[in-house]
């Protein structure tokens, strides 16, 4: 069965002030089923939120981790302390390290690998001296992940399709790029909406500023949720 969320919404509490990453996540908390934390909360606002956060909802610590294995180990032994449900490496830090990562992690930490971030394209990849498309580059780190032991990957929509018809439905993939009806782009490339990236395979979608930014971060949370139940 497909690796999916209850509540598929993960919200993206991307501040440096703690008191609006608590006060954001207390008022989106009815309509979101995961908070992440990503790295402008963690250096800004500071790890204890992540217990936290922990109390009220599953947490997604978005380290992106990438270095060599034996400082990736450390680090993962540290995260496992927060109390956090998922966590994010690199995958173009190679097999060893997220494999290091997986076993630093132990069983209630998910460890789920950055293939290609959704703020690049083919033009990009390209001016960095990547051959092929952002597909094909998804594909190989994603397997290579995969192999290593990560619970999942973090893609974007753009590539579910891909993922799934090669890898099945075990892995938990999850999605930024997500961009509700009305929503702009901002700095992301490869973007899609909600219920058609669920459609395509996603098990969690990652949405930052078109809740956060809102005039009413409630009411775009709340709206959605609605937009994506059937």
């Amino acid at each position: 069965m497909m690796s999916r969320a209850a509540n598929p919404i993960c919200v993206a509490l991307d501040f440096a002030d703690e008191h609006m990453v608590r006060s954001t996540a207390n008022t989106v908390a009815p309509f979101v089923g995961v908070f992440k934390v990503g790295l402008t909360s963690l250096y800004g606002a500071g790890t204890d939120l992540v217990g936290e956060l922990a109390k009220d909802r599953p947490v997604f610590v978005d380290a992106k981790l990438h270095d060599i294995p034996a400082q990736v180990e450390g680090a993962m032994a540290s995260i496992v302390e927060l109390g956090a449900s998922y966590v994010t490496v690199h995958a173009p830090g190679g097999f060893d390290m997220v494999k290091a990562a997986v076993g630093a992690a132990g069983a209630g930490l998910e460890v789920l690998a950055v293939t290609v971030l959704t703020s690049l394209d083919d033009a990009e990849l390209a001016r960095l001296g990547l051959a092929g498309t952002t597909e094909d580059a998804v594909l190989r780190l994603a397997e290579r992940a995969l192999d290593a032991g990560a619970h999942g990957l973090v893609c974007s929509p753009l590539e579910l399709r891909a993922i799934r018809s090669r890898f099945g439905e075990a892995p938990k993939l999850a999605v930024p790029g997500i961009r509700p009806a009305g929503s702009g782009a901002y700095d992301q490339r490869r973007t899609l909406g909600p219920l058609d990236a669920l459609d395509a395979g996603a098990s969690l979608l990652v949405v930052g500023r078109p809740i956060t930014a809102a005039d009413d971060p409630a009411a775009a949370a709340r709206n959605l949720l609605a937009s994506v139940r059937r």
